[in-house]
């Protein structure tokens, strides 16, 4: 599954989930533009914040940053506009 396929204005929308056993992209909800994601890291201390956000920089080889969502599990991030 490639991410670069889900960005939309430059912003991809994403639901995470926590305390994974390996951060990977899970599936994509079409109804929502939603990607669903799993994040190894857990939710305490912006850790998983931190590692979607290295996770997704290097899947799409672009900056990313957060728009909405740093206390919640979904998420909107902005990609850079190249």
């Amino acid at each position: 599954m490639n991410l670069a396929d889900y960005v939309i204005n430059n912003k991809i929308h994403i639901f995470v989930k926590p305390n994974a056993k390996k951060t990977e992209i899970l599936s994509f909800d079409p109804q929502t533009n939603i990607v669903n994601i799993a994040v190894a890291a857990p939710a305490d201390k912006n850790k998983a914040n931190k590692e979607l956000l290295k996770f997704v920089s290097r899947q799409l080889k672009k900056k990313t940053a957060f728009v909405s969502g740093l206390r919640s599990k979904e998420k909107v991030l902005q990609v850079e506009h190249t």
